[in-house]
């Protein structure tokens, strides 16, 4: 029903049966570790224990993939138990490790970790801005099933925003493509899944469609039970029976919230005393009041033991108590339950609890014919409504703020890229001047008259490469460096044999990091340099040279450096005022440029796009060329 179960119950005891037979300290760090992966997701308990050992393993042997699976690992699981200071400092220790050392894939994996948590704090900028971080590693490194989670985070925040047609197409998405990835499924997929339908249960709940509800968390069940994922599964049993609840399923709701209590998961206390109180509300429903008054002290004994100032439960408990006793027609005890139920309603400023409770303490009195202090809580009531009715309609105005903001950024955006594409075609139409054309053109004409019939078809084809590949990238935003480097290859090769006759030499170089197949970068952004670089600096030298070489600047940054040993500026300004054909060949090509890169990095906070030095003699002054800095921005390529 889930496909193939990643892991069974013998591979476990297997790894437990080796561990437990192996002294070797290395061989019990490398078993803990297959073991820890594996438990982070499936018992807890265990995998917290087995980290204490690998952290004393690791005070005497430096290896830093298991420190860093240490991180990782008790991150998730402090997490998972709501210890959320502490899963934030496990998870910026890891991300600090694999800054250092991580591949773009694990980098991407532990962001996209760390979102969780922040969503949990409701720290959602940061939660945003960890997604986008996720998304530029995964420019460097495709890959759906870590793209479906990045899909599944942003629905969730969407869903902390009441953005709930925004949230399902998202999780939607997420949950299709994580059941049509083309490899078997992990532990942590179908733990993403659990989040998933999850997330769709919630938003259903909330917008009081009851059985759609119940339907996607009974999927979350079923699988959690499949993969013996049990963490959650007091929760999400707990889901389910509040489901079968509000559908007055009262037979349902009680298999599910006994599930929930029976389930043995000590890390989901508040979901068993939740499951308490829901169960003890059933039987008073069914009018067994005797056991509903017993599960209700239940459930109060485990909200005081986890916080005293848990406010909401605590006043819920309490209600329902007055309403009970108020049944029984035990009036003294009704009211007692009724006060303190709206003591802790006032204590948490619960406008909507203060106004339910209003209204049964105002029920309570006209029973008891006291007409004047029904009169009073009735007055309570409305007041409390309109708060609640105000601070209601002020939490949707926040969330309209933040649907509006979302779409105007999504329309900038949309505009600038329109922007950028337009610049594009105006760069490409002032790229490689009709002079360079004209001179390559006459040269292989020059052969073809001296009877070099070879080099003229060589060269030819060389230029008409040159042509197909401009023509070519003129209908594309984005290509790879690599393609970027062949096609200035290109270009200086046939400017170096065709028209400076080998007086001028070049060189691209890349730093060994950068990978450049899978990089994507804005199309033909150096090439206008490299011609100006030719065109003012090397036209009236005879053994010239252009160099140009890419690093990585940041994550998502490569610096190109266009360096010349020609005439310098200062010269070339002069000979540009003399000579009219070359007036306005800057203006043409790199000023588009730079007006395309202002647009790429357009609230990016990157500033000196482009810098430019004059290289010069320290001792005599004399110009030794120019060197031109570019800051590319790195782009996810579009694969097909």
């Amino acid at each position: 029903m889930f496909g193939t179960i990643p892991y069974t119950t013998d591979d476990y005891q297997q790894l437990e049966l080796k561990l437990q037979q192996q002294r070797d300290p290395l061989q019990r760090l490398l078993l803990i570790d297959q073991l820890t992966a594996r438990y982070v997701f499936t018992n807890i308990h265990r995998a917290k224990v087995l980290l204490q050992e690998q952290e004393r393993i690791l005070q005497d042997y430096d290896y830093p993939d298991y420190r860093l699976n240490y991180h990782l690992n008790l991150a998730n699981i402090e997490n998972q138990l709501y210890h959320f200071s502490s899963a934030e400092q496990h998870f910026q220790v890891a991300i600090d490790m694999l800054e250092e050392r991580g591949t773009f894939k694990q980098q991407a994996e532990a962001l996209i970790d760390y979102t969780g948590t922040l969503i949990n704090m409701e720290r959602m900028d940061e939660a945003t801005e960890m997604l986008e971080r996720a998304n530029r590693q995964l420019k460097h490194y495709p890959e759906r099933g870590l793209a479906a989670r990045v899909i599944c985070r942003e629905g969730f925040v969407h869903l902390h925003y009441a953005d709930y047609s925004r949230a399902i197409e998202l999780l939607l998405e997420a949950d299709k493509l994580i059941n049509t990835l083309d490899r078997p499924l992990d532990l942590k997929d179908y733990y993403f899944l659990t989040l998933i339908h999850s997330g769709l249960g919630k938003i259903y709940e909330r917008n009081d469609e009851h059985e759609k509800s119940v339907d996607a968390y009974r999927k979350v069940v079923r699988m959690c039970e499949s993969m013996q994922m049990r963490t959650r599964l007091a929760w999400h049993y707990l889901n389910v029976g509040n489901g079968y609840l509000a559908m007055s399923d009262l037979a349902s709701a009680r298999e599910y919230f006994n599930k929930a209590i029976n389930i043995g998961d000590d890390t989901s206390e508040r979901a068993k005393a939740s499951a308490y109180a829901n169960l003890g509300f059933c039987y008073y429903e069914e009018e067994r009041y005797e056991e509903a008054l017993e599960y209700f002290a239940r459930a109060e004994s485990i909200y005081q033991s986890i916080s005293a100032d848990d406010y909401y439960n605590l006043s819920v408990i309490e209600s329902w108590r007055g309403r009970l006793y108020a049944e029984l027609d035990k009036k003294e005890e009704a009211l007692e339950h009724f006060v303190l139920a709206y003591g802790y309603a006032s204590a948490g400023e619960d406008y909507r609890q203060l106004s339910t409770i209003s209204k049964d303490i105002a029920s309570f009195y006209a029973e008891q014919e006291d007409f004047r202090s029904a009169y009073e809580y009735q007055l309570l009531y409305n007041r409390f409504s309109e708060q609640y009715t105000e601070q209601v309609n002020k939490r949707k105005q926040v969330e309209l703020d933040v649907k509006y903001e979302a779409s105007k950024k999504k329309q900038e955006a949309e505009l600038l890229q329109l922007q950028a594409t337009r610049l594009q075609l105006k760069a490409l139409r002032a790229q490689m001047n009709p002079h360079f054309m004209y001179n390559a053109l006459n040269s292989i004409q020059n052969f073809i008259t001296s009877h070099d019939v070879s080099a003229a078809a060589k060269y030819l084809a060389k230029f008409a490469l040159l042509m197909r590949q401009s023509l070519e990238y003129s209908d594309m935003e984005i290509i790879s460096l690599e393609k970027e480097v062949q096609f200035l290859e290109d270009y200086l090769y046939i400017n170096k044999n065709l028209r400076f006759e080998d007086r001028m030499t070049y060189e691209i170089t890349l730093d060994d990091e950068i990978e450049e197949d899978i990089l994507g970068v804005p199309t033909m952004i150096v090439q206008p340099y490299v011609e100006n670089a030719i065109e003012h600096g090397l036209r009236s030298k005879k053994n010239g040279k252009v160099s140009v070489h890419y690093t990585l600047y940041d994550e998502d940054t490569i610096l190109c450096v266009v360096e010349d040993n020609g005439i310098g500026r200062e010269k070339a300004r002069q000979f540009r005022l003399q000579d009219s054909r070359y007036q306005n060949h800057r203006s043409r090509g790199t000023r588009i440029t730079e007006q395309r890169l202002q647009i790429l990095y357009s609230g990016k906070g990157k500033s000196g796009l482009v810098t430019t030095i004059d290289l010069k003699d320290e001792k005599t002054g004399e110009s030794l060329g120019t060197r031109v800095e570019i800051k590319i921005p790195i782009m996810e390529i579009q694969l097909k």
